[in-house]
């Protein structure tokens, strides 16, 4: 008995439920549209002003002291003398043995929003900070993503509450400080 056919879809479609693309659905790439942002999106009170925590948040020198991942950071070449400007550069010596990302700082407006990009291989990783006053602190919102050789996605959800641990521990240090 033949099979009868298929029924013809309509041409008028719904609106997709996600801004993502089918492809974004698949990849690592979900980062661009609104499903990859909440998905890696992170709020942190700081007990300190938002020019305070910016400071020390897009100064890489700090960085050892509250990101869990790093061992040190060398090779600082700063931009005008502002270890915050945009065109800053550094290498992060992580805690994994011979993984050493060039970073650099590609967006920075104190005291509210920071962006770093960095590259180790066929991986490439974002992190922006917005700082925004709230009483007598600030909130810190990241959003970051891990791209790469399909394991992106992975690693950038897994990373989630190293994040959230890292960003307040550097909450806690600014808050111990005079």
């Amino acid at each position: 008995m033949p099979r009868s056919p298929r029924p013809r879809r309509s041409a008028a479609r719904s609106p997709p439920s996600s801004p993502c693309t089918p492809r974004q659905r698949r990849t690592s790439r979900a980062r661009s549209c609104d499903r990859g942002a909440l998905l890696t999106r992170i709020t942190v009170r700081f007990p300190v002003p938002a020019d305070r925590a910016f400071a020390y948040l897009a100064d890489p020198r700090n960085r050892p002291e509250w990101q869990s991942s790093l061992r040190k950071v060398t090779d600082v070449v700063l931009v005008d003398g502002d270890v915050t400007a945009a065109g800053t550069t550094w290498t992060d010596v992580t805690v994994v043995p011979g993984v050493r990302p060039r970073m650099r700082t590609t967006t920075s407006e104190p005291p509210h929003r920071w962006i770093e990009d960095g590259a180790f291989g066929p991986f490439r990783a974002r992190l922006e900070l917005v700082i925004t006053p709230d009483g007598d602190g600030c909130l810190v919102v990241a959003d970051f993503d891990v791209r790469g050789v399909g394991v992106g996605a992975p690693l950038t959800w897994g990373s989630r509450g190293a994040v959230a641990a890292d960003l307040r521990r550097a909450g806690r240090a600014l808050s111990h400080r005079a």
